[in-house]
């Protein structure tokens, strides 16, 4: 008799969004979404600490493994895309919503929920 040791798959969900680190896949409420390298290396960084505001100076060291700047607008582009398959709303996004002048955080509730009760 072989013993295999067991593995603890970690999927981490958060706002309907599933990400499974280890096949580095994505679904968002079920359906799956096909990211570039970067994209899941973005998404992983934020959605890994729902709630935190990750600075673009610790996205850049994470995701682009660097500590300078290539462009300025290097991290709002794949933001962007990102933003765009996960079905965010760019305008007024509710899974990556950004801190200005401090970074990017993705909300653990979307953030018009947030406070709001039930009336009477």
């Amino acid at each position: 008799m072989s013993v295999f040791p067991a593995t603890l798959v970690l999927v981490l969900t958060v706002q309907g969004v599933q990400v499974d680190p280890d096949t580095r896949r994505v679904w968002r409420d079920g359906s799956e979404i096909r990211l570039s390298k970067k994209e899941f290396e973005l998404l992983y960084a934020l959605i890994s600490r729902p709630g935190e505001i990750v600075t673009r100076e610790q996205l850049m060291l994470e995701v682009w493994e660097t500590t300078f700047w290539t462009s300025a607008k290097t991290i709002d582009v794949h933001l962007g895309w990102l933003r765009r398959k996960l079905g965010d709303d760019t305008r007024r996004p509710t899974l990556i919503t950004t801190i200005r002048g401090r970074g990017l955080r993705f909300e653990p509730v979307p953030p018009d929920s947030v406070g709001s009760s039930v009336a009477s």
